[in-house]
């Protein structure tokens, strides 16, 4: 490996860089993290509840996000020690390796979420997750307000701070956070990245994401836990990689692939 030119040296020392992280952003992430748990314990449980009483019906939980927080779909379906019964909205456009100025752009149109709502098989009553850390944009309301139109649950995960400073673009005035029969606060005060860059003004060290997919998993434990309370076999996938794990997983495709059109 190649040792850094001295002008790049030169260039850390004059800004301070080798110390300018000094533990800062673990402990603003521990803290993130301890927030939440402390004061959105019971809407992860309330989430829970949802999506449990959905999964023992043979029903399915949907998991819809645009930009980055589509991560938190991918995070949540067919995973080891994840449900089975996760069906992610996946849409190409709406994602930033398809093109990232023409995502954010399909985000803030309307009706784009309707002609994507009707290409997912909904039952009624079946829960959805929707994350926005902003909550303002245009798609993520829409498919909250389709799916609340349908009979559906929503569980809104979001920044209820960043969302009260901002203006919805949604034509209604709405934001996510209006719409959802849940709604968990990420915790997230001021914005996405959380340490300022010297005489800069300009912040980095972004934390939105991290929050998803701690929230994801803690409602995720939150289901188990409802199975578990009510005597149930949690429908989790094992590992591909130990032995047992192709058998184990074969049965819960073959049972759960006409729901979930992504598991092929």
């Amino acid at each position: 490996m190649e040792s850094p030119s001295s002008g790049a040296l030169q260039n850390i020392a004059k800004w301070g860089f080798s110390m300018f992280d000094d533990g800062r952003y673990k402990n603003i992430v521990v803290d993130l993290i301890n927030s939440i748990e402390t004061t959105q314990y019971d809407s992860i449980g309330k989430a829970g509840l949802l999506i449990w009483q959905s999964l023992s019906n043979e029903g399915v939980l949907h998991v819809f996000s645009t930009g980055h927080s589509h991560m938190i779909a991918e995070e949540l379906f067919y995973r080891a020690g994840g449900l089975i019964q996760v069906n992610p909205i996946f849409d190409p456009n709406l994602m930033l390796h398809e093109g990232a100025i023409k995502s954010t752009a399909l985000e803030r149109l309307p009706g784009y979420a309707e002609a994507l709502f009707d290409t997912v098989e909904f039952r009624k009553g079946e829960p959805i997750i929707i994350m926005s850390n902003s909550g303002i944009n245009v798609v993520p309301i829409e498919m909250a307000v389709l799916a609340k139109k349908h009979g559906m649950k929503v569980i809104a995960v979001t920044s209820i701070s960043i969302s009260s400073m901002l203006e919805p673009r949604h034509p209604s005035g709405i934001k996510l956070m209006d719409v959802g029969d849940v709604v968990i606060d990420n915790c997230i005060k001021d914005g996405d990245a959380v340490l300022e860059l010297p005489n800069m003004g300009q912040k980095v060290g972004a934390v939105s994401s991290i929050a998803a997919i701690y929230i994801a998993q803690k409602i995720v434990l939150g289901v188990i836990n409802e199975f578990i309370k009510n005597d149930q076999v949690p429908p989790v996938f094992m590992s591909a990689n130990i032995p047992g794990g192709d058998e184990h997983n074969a049965k819960l495709v073959k049972k759960y692939k006409k729901k979930i059109r992504n598991l092929y």
